[in-house]
């Protein structure tokens, strides 16, 4: 699995918490696109890592991502306004296996500043286990499965019939944003490296 840590300026001095936590909890392939420390530059809003992320899920450039802000709130609900993209906002271990089994999203939203106190670490170390724990959308309970299974595959297509495609969204979209995201090279190195879709979405944003 390929997994993409996009926080975003308020929470950047949580940034390694969530690096060390997946490495402590997953096997995964962790692509650390998102700011890292308070100077980065370019300074990306939850508005740039919600775009961010869903170029990195519809390109197919990673197959989950880990977001967040200071309540989670803002990062859930800009990166819900694209296609393909399903997310939950995860607080604790419960959430995220909730989540992971009745969901099977491929993005999470985390409150970085909110409740974020002694041992917040600790709480982000068992959200992952949790989250990766089980095959997503397993059910919960089981005898729901078949059910939740039907909502998911109405979803996405609820998801393709009310969204513009990405590229046409990424063509109206405000420049600045469009170059300040362009200007992150760790997030344009992992699209340089993946798929022919994603090397398109990097002509538009140069």
């Amino acid at each position: 699995m390929r997994i993409a840590v996009i926080n975003e300026v308020s929470a950047s001095l949580k940034n390694v918490d969530i690096i060390k936590a997946l490495e402590e909890t997953t096997d995964a392939q962790i692509f650390n696109v998102g700011m890292q420390n308070p100077e980065q530059q370019p300074q990306l809003t939850y508005i740039h890592t919600s775009y961010m992320a869903a170029i990195l899920l519809n390109t197919g450039a990673c197959d989950f991502v880990v977001g967040g802000c200071g309540t989670g709130q803002g990062f859930l609900n800009a990166v819900m306004q694209f296609p393909k993209v399903f997310c939950g906002l995860v607080s604790d271990p419960l959430d995220a296996w909730l989540f992971s089994q009745i969901n099977g999203g491929n993005c999470i939203s985390l409150p970085l500043n909110k409740g974020y106190g002694w041992a917040g670490n600790i709480n982000l170390k068992y959200v992952f286990e949790k989250l990766f724990a089980d095959p997503a959308g397993r059910g919960y309970p089981l005898e729901r499965a078949q059910s939740q299974q039907m909502s998911r595959e109405t979803l996405a297509r609820l998801s393709d019939i009310s969204h513009r495609d990405l590229t046409d969204i990424l063509k109206i979209s405000d420049p600045e944003i469009l170059r300040a995201i362009g200007g992150s090279s760790a997030f344009m190195d992992v699209l340089k490296n993946s798929t022919p879709e994603a090397l398109e979405i990097m002509e538009i944003l140069k």
